[in-house]
């Protein structure tokens, strides 16, 4: 994180908080676990990746995650989306059979949703990096404040965002969302210790190609 390479229209408005004093400890802490011979995913160049694939003034979605997949080759900087040719993890399997039943698209031969984020879907994780094998390793270390200010930029800079929730955590940060403004898609999270109690069967796909056509805003080809 020496460097920051990061699309200039997140850049712009986020240099402040690169600034900040706990993005310094937060870079002082990563700084220690590499130098204490932690493996940390993503891999450094892709820590950004999402807000680097899908530029601010292109939101139309934000899918929010919770961390980066913790196993080797899965996180891409990318929440919920895995490289191609890496197994489809039990969450993204979920997504992919509530994505099959909404909008009757046919399973993905890859996790990898990269095509969802070039169109406008922000795939945007609250911690953006973990430490190898071990989930919520790098959780309270001041990446859920940069998040934050993430997701209260979308909220106050665009127009007629949906927010997809999913879980008690994603939930937790309605209050940095004007309802009015956007609209906000909450359910279970797809986990499969919780997809059964309200993520099956929620339509958030369907239902944001709906709000969007209603806007007047290109809508999103889920398939890929």
């Amino acid at each position: 994180m020496s460097v920051i390479q990061l699309h200039e229209s997140w850049l712009s408005m986020l240099q402040s908080e690169f600034d900040a004093d706990y993005m310094h400890n937060l870079k002082y802490f990563l700084k220690q676990e590499k130098e204490s011979g932690k493996v940390v995913y993503p891999p450094g160049k892709q820590i950004f990746e999402a807000l680097n694939v899908t530029p601010l003034d292109t939101v139309k979605v934000l899918i929010l995650g919770q961390d980066p997949y913790h196993g080797a080759g899965q996180a891409h900087g990318l929440s919920f989306s895995v490289p191609d040719g890496i197994k489809i993890p039990p969450s993204l399997h979920n997504i992919f059979k509530e994505l099959g039943n909404d909008l009757y698209i046919s399973y993905p031969r890859s996790g990898n949703l990269l095509p969802w984020a070039k169109q406008g879907v922000l795939l945007l994780n609250a911690t953006l990096t973990v430490r190898a094998s071990d989930a919520g390793s790098h959780q309270k270390k001041g990446w859920e404040q940069f998040t934050d200010k993430i997701i209260s930029l979308v909220n106050e800079k665009r127009e007629h965002v949906v927010f997809m929730l999913w879980g008690k955590f994603a939930q937790d940060k309605i209050t940095l969302i004007d309802s009015q403004k956007h609209l906000i898609l909450a359910s279970a999270h797809p986990s499969p210790f919780s997809a059964e109690r309200g993520f099956f069967g929620n339509k958030h796909f369907s239902k944001t190609n709906e709000f969007l056509q209603n806007k007047g805003i290109t809508p999103i080809d889920w398939k890929l």
